[in-house]
């Protein structure tokens, strides 16, 4: 499935203001962040790769515009979500050991993992100046804190999010509310975050902005939910959880639902130190025996259809709504 319209009309702005806050300093440390997001390779030198699809921004830049506010006003607000979400795969793929971000080495491979947190962390500092800076834009201080406020409670949600997702890799007792607590912070909580931003400064309406945030947790689920799908059958990346023994909703499903030598099998696989590309490939074999695949698509189709029914409840402009359905089709939709 092709980006839908949205991502294309605000990607060039939304690019501008991210460059504009990390800034043009020297220090390597600037160029890891740069590096990350896409535009310079490990030298330093300019590249065509594009960085990830910014669908946070995207979201909270046309929340904005649905609901009638000017959204190159929200792009300071646009920047800090994208910003949050990045140090945060920074961070990731450090705890998961991961070498590989979009056919790319990740920044701990380049450059270690002590000065990978350190980009990290500016990324977070840096996306809580963006907030701030909303003011320059003639955004009223009230709604500035607000914002600041919604950007940091989404973040923390986000690293508790994380954590469960960790603590679960040596755990067997996970079941499907436990793994929709996990994602409901993971990814959930910041996607929810972007478009409750977006409204809140196009808008003065409450009720606006909390069904914004619903039709974002709803999204957000089915949106780590595809991610769960394409961990394990992207033909990009296949099997790449199995190997990490991440605890995704096919896992957990096939774990619940596999009994005598199936679930033997299962057991052996997970309590391994290192899996084989033969316990993979079994690993991958019983899921879809089992039917995890289409359980788990069903369900992220469930939450897509929540999310939309939550945008029906919303009195906005048509081209708006179908805008908006464009961006949640492409979210279960989706093959990378």
């Amino acid at each position: 499935m092709t980006l839908p319209r949205a991502f294309h009309r605000y990607r060039e702005e939304t690019d501008k203001e991210l460059a504009s806050i990390v800034g043009r300093s020297d220090l390597v440390l600037y160029d890891m962040m740069r590096y990350h997001l896409g535009w310079i390779d490990e030298a330093g030198r300019p590249v065509a790769v594009q960085g990830g699809k910014l669908v946070r921004p995207t979201l909270c830049l046309l929340s904005c515009e649905a609901v009638g506010g000017d959204w190159h006003m929200a792009l300071p607000a646009a920047a800090a979500v994208e910003l949050v979400n990045s140090y945060s795969l920074i961070h990731d793929d450090i705890e998961d050991g991961d070498e590989k971000r979009r056919g790319r080495a990740t920044v701990w491979r380049i450059w270690g993992q002590p000065q990978a947190i350190n980009a990290g962390d500016t990324m977070h500092a840096l996306a809580m100046l963006a907030i701030l800076s909303l003011e320059e834009k003639g955004v009223a201080p009230v709604k500035v804190v607000r914002a600041a406020t919604i950007l940091d409670q989404a973040g923390i949600e986000l690293c508790q999010g994380q954590y469960l997702d960790i603590s679960y890799e040596d755990r067997f007792d996970i079941n499907i509310d436990a793994y929709l607590q996990m994602a409901d912070g993971k990814t959930a909580a910041l996607i929810a975050c972007s478009l409750e931003l977006g409204a809140l400064l196009g808008t003065e309406e409450q009720e606006l902005l909390l069904r914004f945030h619903r039709l974002g947790r709803k999204l957000g689920l089915a949106y780590q939910m595809k991610n769960d799908v394409l961990g394990i059958w992207s033909s990009g990346s296949p099997a790449s959880d199995i190997k990490k023994k991440k605890k995704t909703l096919p896992v957990i499903y096939a774990l619940e639902r596999a009994k005598g030598k199936e679930r033997e099998q299962l057991l052996r696989i997970y309590n391994k130190k290192t899996i084989s590309s033969e316990d993979v490939d079994r690993a991958v074999q019983l899921l879809s025996h089992m039917g995890a695949k289409e359980y788990t698509e069903e369900m992220a189709r469930r939450y897509y259809r929540e999310a939309l029914a939550e945008l029906e409840e919303v009195n906005l402009p048509l081209p708006a709504k179908e805008e908006l359905r464009e961006v949640a089709a492409f979210v279960v939709e989706r093959e990378y």
